[in-house]
């Protein structure tokens, strides 16, 4: 069963304090998007001028050019995983290897255009691959779902890694995708624009444990 994962994406520090104090009521893991303004121009909070949420498994995702430059500071912060992306500007096998020795899990997330087999020296060593269907530093996007067509591919290189999914869920889409093999799925505007998060949430674990077509 795919685990349904409140996504923060902010650069305003009330917003982040709000949504970081709210969704561990419900959720027992959040993803925390963090830009640099280099490899997504949109600004957002930074590890720099945060503090995690206890009691909850934080994963932060890192749209950075340069992940390397940002490794102390998220050391740090003990998060559970950081995601880096595949598109960074460095090889990453160095930055997951520091994550590793801090006792951190480590991830690879890909964009649309990227295909698994390029990036397979990084699945084989982390410990979670997401798949972003939607457009960086932006929620309420549309889902891509033929990016669902990478899960097997991924499969082929690790079995047993843990793949996510970022972009365009919300209740048509869900059920779709958590019934694509995927682990977990990072859900961002459908919780945070929602008139009452919590039972939003709640609607889409219901919507995502269901069978059958989606009508």
């Amino acid at each position: 069963m795919a685990s349904i994962v409140p996504t923060i994406l902010t650069n305003d520090p009330t917003v982040y304090q709000q949504q970081a104090g709210l969704y561990p009521q419900f959720a027992k893991r959040i993803q925390i998007d963090i830009s640099d303004g280099e490899f997504v121009a949109v600004p957002t909070v930074t590890e720099s001028n945060i503090a995690l949420p206890q009691n909850v498994m934080v994963d932060l995702h890192m749209m950075v050019l340069r992940p390397s430059e940002h490794l102390q500071q998220i050391i740090a912060l003990k998060p559970s995983l950081v995601i880096f992306h595949a598109e960074a500007a460095e090889n990453l096998l160095e930055s997951i290897n520091e994550l590793k020795k801090a006792g951190i899990k480590t991830g690879v997330a890909m964009l649309k255009s990227t295909y698994p087999g390029r990036i397979r020296a990084y699945i084989e060593v982390v410990d979670h691959v997401m798949i972003f269907a939607g457009e960086l530093g932006k929620q309420g996007g549309t889902a891509d779902m033929l990016q669902t067509e990478k899960v097997s591919l991924i499969r082929a290189i690790r079995s047993d890694v843990e793949i996510g999914w970022d972009g365009g869920a919300n209740m048509k889409t869900i059920r779709a995708i958590a019934h694509a093999d995927i682990d977990v799925v990072n859900v961002g505007s459908a919780i945070a624009k929602a008139q009452d998060p919590a039972a939003a949430y709640g609607e889409l674990v219901k919507e995502a444990e269901r069978r059958g077509v989606a009508l």
